[in-house]
């Protein structure tokens, strides 16, 4: 067996840790009650992970300074673990950090409303390290439209408990809508071609169908989903069409398994969903039969999602790796969706 490193193109630890101090609890990157931390991916063999800034802009009064909160957090905790965590600014920084047996991060920002459609805001970002950006969450911004508008349907109830469920059975609901036509802005097709100059990776997981194609015939280099599954497999808006799927791939782009029980498998609203191994492994088929295996990575989402009950955090993705060779994966397409593909793009991008 050849030596596992993996490469996660998406988890949202560092506004867990930021939303935990903010309530009074603070825990550090090192080790921690969530899904990742230093001590578990050294454990899970993880040679990079893609630090997401996560803005929800409805949320807090300004998503730049929002955004730049949790930069703070994010620099902190790399100056505290700087014996185990090295940033990459470059593609050659991976190899780098490697051979000094440091695990490589980098810096991406999942909202694009944090540059309220400023040009120099993208710089600043690019200069504080952000490699990767997200065009939107759910909400339209001044970039482009999303797949799911957390607007729609949003009832409010009388206690926070009812309130919170009601949100995400709205949000559920919303994930089925029929996915938006609507696409990029005039300002975020300006934001794709300073992106593509710069050296910041295209991001259309949560972008609309519209935005999607927009991306596509506004672009030459590879783009990705850094954490979107398969809609013929589970019917929801934040996944990718096999048609889709054909053209990332035919771009040269890659898509990360969300390892999202709401992204795996369809359930009515109410009824438990606790995803299981077999479900991303159902999914990761389907997307290597429409888009090779050049096209597949992963994106797990870890730390904005529920805990997983058979992939628990990030010391255990070992397991994914046995499942997907007992499903028939060969070891050299291994490699490639834990690793390889997503460092192509990152070589060709950065």
């Amino acid at each position: 067996m050849t030596e596992m490193k993996v490469v996660d193109m998406h988890c949202d630890t560092i506004s867990r840790l930021w939303k935990l101090k903010q309530q009074g609890e603070e825990e550090s990157l090192f080790e921690n009650s969530g899904h990742v931390d230093v001590r578990k991916l050294q454990k899970g063999g993880y040679l990079l992970q893609n630090f997401a800034l996560f803005v929800e802009k409805k949320q807090c009064e300004d998503p730049w300074e929002k955004v730049l909160q949790l930069y703070e957090v994010y620099n902190r905790e790399l100056e505290r673990n700087r014996e185990y965590l090295a940033p990459v600014y470059r593609y050659e920084d991976i190899e780098k950090n490697r051979k000094e047996g440091r695990i490589s991060t980098l810096l991406t920002v999942e909202e694009g409303a944090v540059c309220k459609g400023d040009l120099t805001k993208l710089q600043t970002l690019y200069e504080k390290g952000v490699r990767m950006l997200t065009l939107t969450w759910n909400y339209p911004n001044e970039l482009g439209y999303p797949n799911l508008d957390s607007d729609r349907g949003r009832e409010i109830r009388s206690s926070a408990k009812e309130k919170e469920q009601a949100e995400r059975d709205s949000m559920i609901k919303g994930f089925l809508n029929t996915p938006e036509k609507r696409g990029l802005t005039e300002t975020g097709l300006f934001f794709l071609e300073r992106m593509e100059t710069l050296g910041i990776i295209v991001d259309v997981s949560h972008l609309s169908d519209g935005g999607f194609y927009d991306v596509l015939a506004h672009t030459k280099k590879p783009f990705v989903a850094s954490h979107s599954n398969a809609r013929a497999l589970c019917p929801c808006a934040r996944n990718l069409s096999d048609d889709m799927i054909w053209k990332l791939a035919e771009r040269g782009g890659v898509t990360g398994l969300n390892f999202c029980a709401d992204f795996l498998v369809q359930k009515p609203v109410g009824e438990k969903n606790p995803g299981t191994i077999a479900d991303i492994v159902s999914h990761a088929a389907h997307i290597l039969k429409w888009g090779g295996e050049e096209c597949l990575g992963l994106g797990s989402d870890f730390d904005g999602i529920d805990t997983h009950e058979e992939l628990p955090g990030a010391d255990k993705i070992e397991r994914l790796w046995e499942a997907l060779k007992q499903h028939g994966f060969t070891e050299r397409q291994l490699d490639k969706v834990f690793s390889e593909n997503v460092l192509r793009v990152y070589r060709e991008n950065l």
